[in-house]
């Protein structure tokens, strides 16, 4: 499986007990749609290994997690920190108006008043707000993602047209 064919599920936090458990995070707005999860890829060194899950027990954004073959403290420490990956094939169809935030890499910036900003090169998630980070004349610049912001969104252009607020820009290029 190629990282490039997947979504980042979350990662683990650390292990859980003695027997090999792990306690992950999920990052994901709806952490129970996995509660029926059989198998994970997990990001070992520049390989996604999968592993199958024997048993999961999923509470808020948090998982304790058993996995097939890592069966003590030991084994369950080397994992620490390693990212967890599915397919993207396993994420739910989105209405048109939808989409996920990794699907938007790539897409271009355009502004009303300012006209092409950059490229959507990544996304920060944080408690309340999720932003989206371009290159602009050299220097990061981003973006909340919210409705009064983001006016347009095409899927086939791959662009995504904006209304910043004033001097939202001029922060980033007068700094």
């Amino acid at each position: 499986m190629n990282i490039d064919e997947c979504f980042e599920l979350g990662y683990v936090i650390k292990p859980h007990g003695l027997n090999g458990a792990v306690d992950i995070f999920l990052d994901t707005d709806f952490p129970g749609d996995y509660k029926n999860l059989e198998s994970v890829f997990v990001h070992i060194g520049q390989k996604l290994v999968p592993f199958f899950i024997q048993t999961i027990r999923i509470n808020e954004k948090k998982a304790l997690v058993q996995l097939e073959g890592i069966e003590s403290i030991e084994q369950a420490e080397e994992l620490k920190g390693s990212k967890l990956f599915l397919p993207e094939t396993m994420l739910p169809e989105l209405e048109d108006k939808d989409f996920y935030f990794h699907d938007l890499l790539g897409f271009e910036v355009t502004d009303v008043h300012h006209g092409i900003l950059g490229i959507v090169e990544r996304f920060y998630d944080y408690p309340g707000q999720t932003l989206l980070a371009i290159n602009h004349k050299g220097k990061e610049v981003l973006i909340p993602v919210n409705d009064d912001i983001i006016l347009n969104l095409d899927k086939k252009k791959k662009a995504i047209e904006v209304d910043l607020p004033d001097g939202l820009l001029d922060v980033y290029i007068n700094s």
